[in-house]
């Protein structure tokens, strides 16, 4: 007892040095990085960097020249309220009865940012959510646009904001509804262009699957259109981050939701509909020009988030860290397509790094199905009508066949279109065999709410009744009664009050 006197100088020591490490902790943690979130809706990896031949997108280009291009990045369904639900959530929707388009799940996960915010980051997310019923109570700290739309004027620059922060930025310009609207609001949608920046609808590179008429062209020209829009909303980010000295520690990332918003691409669980571009800058931490291989996904967007923000991640999270780098990439990646809005089917599918395995579990239905809201679209009445004609070719004809097979494989390196069934050649038979029992593994993972029907799920509880407009489309084939349901409903709740 007698030495303890000698410990007083040591302690005073400490309590001198007790600020200046509370001090540098403090510093440090203002050193992890921002992160933007650029999404372009309904967009493919239709860029110049991903090769496109009718890409115009010199900020989407050079943001992949100053960072990182992802070969191989994908959704986990090609349509947008599922996707968003798995990727504010971190988890696949299969798990907590999300995978049907526009369901509302009663008891969801909560969204990842609340763990961000959590840990000292300020949280910007104006605009789109569509999570299926995931709380936006506690999203963010602001909802307000922090920087504006390619189709709006610049306006004043918005303020720099706390640090580190998340901010979330989603282009609608080039959505499905988009691209089939018509001249008039297309001319407003692109204002920003340059003549040099048109799309001649005689030269656009159209898919096999599509049938050459002028309307499917016209349509397929307004779509690259409205990517270029949505390359000038990623240059006003990046000239927005620029101009506040931001570069230096932001990360910024560029991708999809799914794929190109028309027939054969969104909604569909193969390449056309789930995979998106990605491309990350990061400065001192990716070097320029970067080329990655690994697979990465919306899955994968709240586990990385947190990671970088020196956050735990949740044990139940399916994704995994893929910046800077990925300790432990996976080998496979999965896909599902359940009720696109009133349209029903039910399609697993895993994906390696050069085969897709597709499990369809609805006799009957065809790939297309029949979704009112896409039946408005010119192509789509297109293919509608030249298959009344009989004048589809065998590869297009696929797309209407109610005869699906249980299981297809395909081999997306020398079939990128995926048209060619191998599931029934014997020379394919380990891998059909291999994908099959990691799709049903996954399945499992997922639990037993990914296995049930939308009528299942609201029958215990998982979900609300869906929409009343969807019971109508059914019975109609139209969007035209929408207006209509939405009355009577908000008829209902002001009588109920």
């Amino acid at each position: 007892m007698g030495a303890l006197p000698c410990l007083t100088p040591m302690l005073r020591r400490l309590s001198l040095l007790i600020p200046l490490l509370v001090a540098a902790l403090a510093g440090a943690a203002e050193t992890r990085p921002n992160i933007v979130l650029v999404i372009g809706e309904d967009m493919g990896p239709d860029t110049g960097a991903y090769g496109c031949k009718d890409a115009i997108t010199p900020n989407m280009d050079r943001l992949a020249k100053e960072g990182a291009l992802f070969t191989r990045a994908f959704t986990h369904a090609g349509v947008c309220a599922p996707t968003r639900s798995g990727m504010v959530t971190g988890q696949y929707p299969l798990k907590y009865g999300a995978q049907n388009m526009r369901s509302v799940v009663i008891n969801p996960p909560a969204p990842f940012t609340e763990r961000l915010r959590a840990a000292g980051y300020h949280v910007m997310w104006p605009g789109k959510t569509d999570f299926q019923g995931v709380s936006e109570k506690n999203l963010a700290d602001d909802r307000k646009l922090w920087v504006n739309y390619s189709k709006q004027p610049a306006g004043p620059l918005t303020a720099k904001p706390k640090e580190p922060f998340f901010a979330y930025f989603n282009d609608t310009v080039s959505h499905e509804s988009q691209v089939r609207a018509d001249d008039a609001a297309h001319a407003k949608n692109t204002v920003a262009l340059k003549p040099s920046d048109r799309r001649d609808p005689a030269k656009v590179e159209l898919p096999p699957f599509y049938p050459d008429t002028p309307a499917v062209r016209r349509e397929v020209a307004h779509y690259h259109e409205l990517v270029t829009a949505v390359d000038y909303s990623l240059g006003r980010v990046l000239d927005w981050l620029k101009a506040h000295d931001l570069e230096k520690n932001t990360i910024v990332i560029l991708t999809g939701d799914h794929g190109r918003g028309m027939p054969r691409y969104k909604r569909s669980v193969k390449d056309t509909g789930t995979r998106v571009p990605l491309i990350v800058r990061w400065p001192g931490q990716i070097a320029p020009g970067t080329v990655r291989e690994d697979f990465a996904s919306w899955i994968d967007f709240a586990p990385t988030a947190l990671t970088l923000a020196g956050a735990p991640v949740p044990a139940e999270y399916d994704g995994h860290c893929f910046l800077p780098t990925a300790a432990n990439p996976p080998k496979y990646v999965h896909s599902f397509r359940d009720f696109m809005d009133e349209s029903f089917d039910k399609v697993r599918s895993v994906r390696d790094a050069r085969f897709r395995y597709v499990r369809n579990q609805a006799p009957g239905v065809d790939e297309a199905g029949k979704v009112a809201y896409q039946e408005v679209g010119q192509t789509m009445q297109e293919l509608r009508r030249v298959q009344a004609e009989g004048k589809l070719t065998p590869l297009q004809a696929l797309y209407f066949d109610p005869n699906r097979p249980a299981e297809e494989l395909f081999d997306t390196q020398n079939d990128p279109w995926e048209v060619n069934n191998l599931a029934a050649d014997p020379a394919h038979a380990a891998k059909l065999a291999e994908l099959r029992a990691e799709c049903d593994a996954w399945l499992r993972r997922c639990g037993p709410l990914a296995d049930l029907h939308a009528d299942e799920l609201v029958k215990r509880g998982v979900i609300k009744p869906r929409d009343e407009k969807y019971a109508e489309r059914l019975k109609t084939g139209s969007t035209a009664g929408d207006a209509a349901v939405a009355a009577k409903k908000k008829g209902k709740k002001a009588a109920n009050k």
